[in-house]
């Protein structure tokens, strides 16, 4: 999960929310001791000390977190505290690098446009190296712990990529000094944010936007990057258990951006999405996962994560998410249910029995289906309409 951060104490979101119609975050990152009173009302920030509350929660979370198998991403910075983004608040206002709101005569808005994009740049010494010492304040607090992975910023704008940089190779060479290392991430950059950016990164993984077919046709992962296909930044709120299925079988992890109960964000969740990912959660804790590599031309479907001669987890999308045509894939999408499906699986370099078993993505139903022999391709027909998961493993069989 993504642990958020909101570098401002205010001006979180325009989104309504009843029961918080002015909600502020707390406890903050820095310390609070003025003199005098910052833009929310509280005293000013003292840019050279922590609010030592703020990292208990932030190591008691993660600590309470990993004791329920759960890795956690760091946010150490976020772009909607510095600037106002379509549909959020007005963050700079009450920032603490607002040169109203700190005793230390540190200014994050030099060019006075009322934004303070330039503090996730490197034009402002002086605010870099205050963002160097928290970084290492976060990870003197967890470094420890394994659980952990650093994001450096959530969609920071396009102007940020050398300041993102420049963060990942701080956090690594700092962590070198360290007992243990912990993967370091960037995220897209927003609003017009480039992919391109993330992959030339020295990040150790990425999470991109829709741009090169995330939301509905994701290219495989090649290795290069550890790939979080994180809703948040492909739709906002959205995506659907296809979308999850086919991130999966191309290699992709998958993040869902659940807006809950629909406070703050104004949106209603999406139960079929959260079960399909505890479904790609028990696939994944079946095989040897770390063997698996995406293999789209291993099935005609093309979505295929295989480790070649052992096992093969195959998505097979509904016929009318395979047909874009407008009025030919609502047709389509009526009939599905009731439509047969088949795919065909290059098993040449499999030896020996492989046990097949179906999984029915809509009802959670298991499926087992007899065994068949590798050495060629094969073709595997699904004894339900609609989308389908064929798991072809060489280890049950065996038992």
């Amino acid at each position: 999960m993504r642990l958020w951060v909101w570098e401002q104490p205010k001006g979180l979101t325009t989104w309504p929310d009843p029961a918080h119609p002015t909600a502020t975050v707390a406890p903050e990152l820095f310390r609070r001791t003025g003199p005098g009173i910052a833009a929310d009302g509280g005293l000013k920030f003292d840019l050279t000390g922590y609010n030592a509350e703020h990292f208990e929660r932030l190591r008691r979370r993660i600590v309470d977190a990993g004791k329920r198998g759960i890795y956690v991403s760091i946010m150490l910075f976020d772009g909607w505290s510095i600037e106002q983004k379509a549909g959020g608040g007005d963050p700079w206002t009450y920032h603490p690098f607002n040169r109203g709101n700190n005793i230390n005569r540190v200014d994050g808005d030099p060019n006075h446009d009322g934004r303070g994009s330039e503090t996730h740049t490197l034009e402002i010494p002086a605010v870099t190296r205050i963002q160097e010492a928290y970084v290492r304040k976060a990870l003197d607090t967890v470094g420890d712990l394994n659980n952990v992975l650093y994001e450096i910023s959530n969609e920071s704008n396009v102007d940020s990529r050398e300041w993102q940089y420049h963060m990942i190779n701080y956090v690594k060479k700092y962590e070198a000094t360290k007992a243990k290392q912990h993967p370091v991430g960037m995220t897209v950059a927003s609003p017009r944010g480039s992919n391109a950016d993330l992959f030339d990164s020295p990040a150790d993984w990425i999470s991109p936007d829709r741009d090169g077919g995330y939301t509905d046709d994701p290219p495989a992962a090649s290795g290069v990057k550890v790939i979080l296909s994180d809703t948040d930044h492909l739709w906002g709120i959205g995506g659907t258990r296809s979308w999850a299925w086919k991130s999966f079988t191309r290699g992709l992890n998958v993040l869902y951006m659940d807006p809950w109960e629909a406070h703050v964000i104004p949106a209603s969740p999406n139960p079929d999405l959260r079960v399909n990912m505890g479904y790609i959660r028990f696939y994944a804790g079946r095989m040897n996962l770390a063997a698996m590599k995406p293999s789209p031309q291993s099935a005609s479907s093309g979505y295929c994560l295989a480790d070649p001669g052992s096992s093969y987890l195959v998505y097979l999308p509904g016929l009318g998410d395979a047909v874009r045509l407008r009025f030919v894939g609502r047709l389509l999408r009526l009939v599905s249910p009731w439509v047969s499906r088949h795919v065909d699986v290059d098993l040449a370099v499999a030896r020996g029995t492989l046990a097949i078993e179906w999984f029915n993505p809509r009802t959670g139903e298991i499926l087992q289906a007899g065994s068949v022999q590798g050495g060629g391709k094969e073709r595997f027909a699904a004894p339900f309409g609609g989308d389908a998961v064929l798991y072809l493993n060489r280890g049950t069989a065996d038992r």
